[in-house]
Order: C-alpha cells, then structure tokens, then sequence
C-alpha cells in the first residue's frame, strides 16, 4: 500500500513531535491507535456481511422480482 521506510517515518516523527511536542505525543498515539483498531474492525465487519449467504426468504423475493421483471420484457420488446 505504501512505500515507507525508515527514513520516512523518522522525518514523520519528528514533524509530529515539533508540531504538537513531546507532552501531547503519547496522547496522540493512543488516539492514533485506536482509530486505527475501529477502522479494522468495521472493515473485518463489513467483510463478514459481504461474505454471508442472504436468507431465503430474500432470496425468494429477489428471484420473485426479477421472474416478473423478465415477462414484463417479454410482453414489450420494444421498449
């Protein structure tokens, strides 16, 4: 995803610590942290939804819907 190396990250660091100085910095990374750990869960959650067979009964509807959707098409081709 990103091609950071050390040397990056170091020169990040110390434009942080200058910005908001070395009181705020522990702060900052738990804040940091946390987002991060939110953002991976709704991400691992969603992935999980995705992934999931729907129910049936949606299923039914669904099928129900487009059967009706394709004799409707069928009765007007030209339009």
């Amino acid at each position: 995803m990103f091609n950071i190396g050390m040397p990056e990250l170091l020169v990040v660091f110390l434009v942080v610590l200058l910005v908001f100085g070395p009181k705020r910095l522990p702060e900052i990374g738990r804040t940091m942290g946390k987002a991060f750990s939110a953002f991976k869960k709704a991400t691992m959650d969603l992935k999980e939804a995705l992934d999931q067979e729907p129910p049936e009964e949606i299923k039914a509807e669904v099928e129900e819907k487009l059967g009706k959707a394709k004799e409707q098409d069928n009765k007007n081709p030209g339009n």
